[in-house]
């Protein structure tokens, strides 16, 4: 398929990219390059068929209906969207227009293209927006997981703007009859990922001999799904998703946030012991808890897998075991990151 997507030079765009192009898919992928995109994550995709970047900002109504001129997508995943919960927090403003007004705007460059098209690729075309399960609220401790009936119950100003781009994609899908398909995911983990988050946090801050931040008494419960997990069923979406129909994608892999700090401490024990002798974990410092913390995400994808065909392949273990692998492997890419060079990183390298 020809695939536009939104966010591609971030954490979970780029793995979905990658997984793409090596399907044979022909992929244009279209990021505005904030703090969080990267160049450098898809660095291996330079020269190869079928890939090609546009930096634009989804918020510009005239650049989406260029690009999906010169795309002609048989499908949109939309995951461009500003995503930490602190930083919402601190500046709602970009959200807002982010996750809200550039969700609007590209389901309008969206309709427009695909109003021009006709007979089966009209039928075929697919716009899949990607959302977080975030939106759902909290969950108490022996409440149910989330699923796709779920009321919607945001708690910040992150969660807020998704559930109304999630409104939105819906409303598009109701009033003008474009085939969308929304998946509502759980916190996902694994290469490329920004390092404000809480694993490369983790990660980073042993790896620097640093205190070891943890929110509260670490008793906020997610479930987590690896991010090669996740990018197979965003393509099964697209490809086997009913439209109108909601999927939410999760890992089977609840965790507290201390025992999950704790796990990936015992591995870098294992990979990269203190010179000290110390166990990572000694440096753990609990922190003032954030404002609006939900206590636990849990997500049911018993609908995922029945209507998609799909399961996460990571167990309990893998894909944390992986995950440490990678950022020790990768120096070069954290060290962009953490000295700010990643931001000089132009189009033309690619």
């Amino acid at each position: 398929m020809r695939i536009l997507v939104t966010g591609g030079a971030g954490f979970i765009g780029s793995n979905l990219t990658r997984l793409l192009v090596a399907g044979g898919h022909a992929v244009t992928v279209v990021d505005k390059l904030t703090y969080a995109g990267n160049l450098s994550s898809l660095a291996d995709l330079q020269g190869k068929p079928g890939f090609r970047f546009v930096q634009a900002d989804i918020c510009d109504a005239e650049a989406m209906r260029r690009t999906f001129a010169e795309a002609k997508p048989e499908a949109v995943m939309h995951l461009a969207a500003e995503s930490h919960v602190d930083r919402s927090i601190d500046g709602p403003g970009e959200f807002i227009a982010t996750n809200v007004t550039g969700t609007f705007q590209l389901l309008q460059a969206a309709l427009g293209h695909w109003r021009q098209l006709s007979g089966s690729p009209r039928d075929a075309f697919r716009f899949l927006h990607v959302s977080t399960d975030e939106v759902f609220g909290s969950l108490g401790p022996t409440d149910p997981a989330f699923n796709e009936s779920t009321p919607y119950d945001p708690h910040s100003p992150y969660s807020a703007s998704k559930a109304s781009s999630d409104h939105l994609a819906r409303a598009w899908m109701d009033t003008y009859g474009l085939p969308v398909v929304v998946t509502n995911c759980s916190n996902n983990y694994g290469p490329y990922q920004f390092p404000e988050k809480l694993i490369p946090v983790v990660i980073l801050k042993c790896l620097r001999g640093e205190a070891i931040p943890v929110y509260g008494k670490g008793e906020n419960i997610r479930d987590w799904l690896y991010v090669d997990d996740h990018a197979r069923a965003l393509l099964a979406a697209v490809e086997k998703g009913r439209p109108g129909r909601t999927y939410c994608i999760g890992g089977d892999n609840e965790r507290r946030n201390i025992d999950l700090v704790k796990l990936l401490c015992s591995l870098l024990d294992e990979f990269r012991p203190r010179a000290d002798g110390k166990p990572h974990d000694s440096a753990i410092a609990y922190v003032t808890d954030r404002p609006g913390h939900d206590l636990r995400y849990a997500i049911d994808a018993r609908r995922a897998c029945a209507e998609l065909g799909w399961a996460p392949q990571e167990d309990f273990q893998s894909g944390f075991r992986k995950t440490v692998r990678w950022y020790l492997d990768n120096p070069a890419w954290i060290q962009g990151i953490l000295d700010g060079s990643y931001r000089l990183e132009r189009l033309g390298k690619l």
